[in-house]
């Protein structure tokens, strides 16, 4: 079978097919309201357990951030309202505690979801995942718990959710291949996070594989081979023996330049989340951060985040990396990123509409105080502060006024900054790679976010299934527009990076070199074999096979050019 590679390497294991069991519950008349009470607080006590575990898992594993979603389940179950009123239904009714609570539950779910407030809706999905963890119990319905394996799996399922890849134990999930999405889903860039091997978007995955079945999957080609013969297996072991030898060699690169043999010297960084995801970078010797998304720092949670809170979480990762650089994005919320809090209104086209720096330019208070915190972090590191889907000129000039309003208000309180700050901005929406000569005037640095810029450019949802292959990053008007870009940002002095999926993509390395890219920013995992790439290649000849690709008019003809012409390890 086939689908996205999603996350390189190859595993080689027994399948466990992450699939919910229905839950079915019937009314039934009881005997003893005490037992069934204590049958109730029983359940009660192991889902608490449970997500205690997953509490700590996370937090130590994954960020604090990512722990609070469990924070909120816990507080469910001590909710004494919601459970009096399962007991009361219990005694007055004499009805069996999996159906009692399935009603109150749907009852609080019917209140949740008819407020104004998104927020107490977003709740209403809370209430339903404790409560269903709760009837499995009772139930005794077993659910694969992913961070607590017996022996090495590859995971099968549909999608998995965060909680899921939160929950992941890397010593016994050895890769994970699902049903849907592609490779920007949050699955993807989460197994690429954890350094797991992995394939998306294989469809019919689970109606083909059962339990125990032996399964190969290659996450750089994107194949997956259910029960093989014993000379497939032989082969794979073979292969995968080579990829990990590969992996160590890349280990050797550790602390070398990231130049090309004809003296072109680069940058390769990493994309990160959280500070957490600092330990990830330093491993495999990044150069630095060429994307924080500080936009987690606002997400699962109820309230804003302080200017403290922000202030922190800056300054550990600028401490971390200090001197390297480190560029910090400024709220990106919206599309695919919801804060409830905020109360921001259900679109039509939540991608084209209020979100990024549009939400920032318009609430300017919560904009200021996260440049209040970036600014009084920036003396503790090489900070770079870079606005994102900026689509015009005079939202460019609008966020560097604020920029500036918040600076004097520093200075009129002695509060110090670095004084030597680089500002930039996102190119992802095509008009801003149109008149990108105009806004180099006005930035020190460019950052190409490919993702947002192939789905604008070609005009395709990266998530939608059907459409899937139309989002190509060889589409030739997305490969004229990142040339553009690089060319403009160059006539005006600045430096041009990129920080989307295509930054760490082996096969268009070669070609950004061409093109004259100065910083790749990518996954951790793809930091090494990217150097290793670009001291294998010299920039002269591969600026000739950059110059013809633009000519090129389909994305099959270009990347069939790519692989003609460059021989890529």
């Amino acid at each position: 079978m086939k689908g996205v590679a999603a996350s390189p390497g190859i595993a080689i294991g027994k399948s466990l097919i992450k699939k919910e069991a229905q839950i079915k519950i019937e009314k039934k008349e009881i005997d003893s309201v005490e037992d069934e009470i204590k049958r109730l607080n029983k359940a009660i006590e192991v889902s608490k357990q449970q997500i205690q575990a997953l509490y700590q898992h996370t937090l130590k594993n994954i960020g604090q951030e990512e722990a609070k979603i469990f924070e909120a389940h816990m507080m469910i179950l001590d909710d004494p309202e919601y459970f009096g009123q399962v007991q009361q239904k219990i005694k007055t009714e004499k009805i069996n505690a999996e159906y009692a609570l399935k009603q109150v539950t749907d009852a609080f779910i019917e209140i949740f979801q008819n407020m104004d407030n998104e927020y107490m809706k977003e709740r209403a999905i809370d209430i339903k995942d404790v409560s269903d963890r709760i009837i499995r119990q009772l139930l005794g319905i077993k659910t694969v718990d992913l961070s607590k394996l017996d022996e090495e799996v590859i995971i099968i399922a549909e999608d998995l959710t965060p909680s899921d890849t939160a929950q992941m134990d890397k010593q016994k999930v050895i890769g994970f291949i699902t049903e849907t999405g592609g490779r920007t889903s949050h699955s993807a860039i989460m197994a690429r996070t954890l350094e797991i091997p992995a394939i998306v978007g294989v469809e019919g995955i689970i109606a083909n594989v059962k339990n125990g079945d032996i399964i190969i999957f290659d996450g750089d080609e994107g194949s997956v081979i259910i029960n093989p013969d014993k000379e497939t297996l032989k082969q794979y072991k073979d292969k995968k023996e080579k990829y990990e030898q590969f992996q160590n060699e890349l280990k050797q690169l550790k602390g070398k330049p990231s130049i090309t043999k004809d003296g072109c010297k680069v940058e390769i960084v990493g994309n990160i989340g959280t500070p957490n995801d600092i330990e990830g970078l330093i491993k495999n010797d990044a150069e630095g951060v060429g994307l924080y998304r500080t936009e987690f720092i606002y997400m699962d949670r109820d309230t804003l985040p302080t200017e403290e809170e922000q202030f922190e979480a800056y300054k550990k990762v600028l401490q971390a990396m200090n001197p390297k650089p480190v560029v910090i994005r400024t709220l990106d919320i919206g599309g695919d990123k919801e804060v409830s809090y905020l109360n921001i209104d259900k679109e039509m086209n939540p991608f084209l509409g209020y979100r990024a720096i549009r939400l920032c330019l318009d609430k300017v208070e919560i904009f200021k105080v996260q440049l209040r915190a970036l600014l009084r972090a920036s003396i503790y590191g090489n900070l770079k502060i870079m606005f994102p889907m900026i689509s015009s000129l005079e939202e460019l000039l609008e966020a560097k006024k604020i920029l500036q309003e918040v600076k004097r208000d520093l200075d009129s309180e002695g509060v110090e900054y670095a004084s030597n700050i680089e500002v930039g901005m996102m190119i992802e929406v095509p008009s801003a790679a149109i008149i990108s000569d105009i806004l180099a005037k006005e930035v020190d640095f460019f950052s190409i976010g490919t993702n947002d810029l192939i789905q604008y450019t070609t005009a395709v949802d990266r998530m939608n299934q059907k459409i899937r292959h139309l989002y190509n990053p060889f589409n030739p008007a997305v490969i004229r527009l990142i040339k553009m870009v690089i060319d403009n940002g160059h006539k005006q002095g600045i430096w041009v990076g990129m920080c989307g999926e295509m930054a760490g993509d082996p096969k268009l390395i070669p070609i950004l070199i061409g093109m004259g890219l100065d910083e790749f920013s990518m996954s951790p995992i793809s930091i090494l074999r990217a150097r290793r790439i670009i001291r294998n290649i010299e920039r002269k000849e591969m600026e000739k096979i950059a110059n013809q690709i633009i000519d090129l008019p389909t994305a099959e003809e270009v990347e069939r050019f790519i692989d003609e012409n460059i021989a890529i390890d």
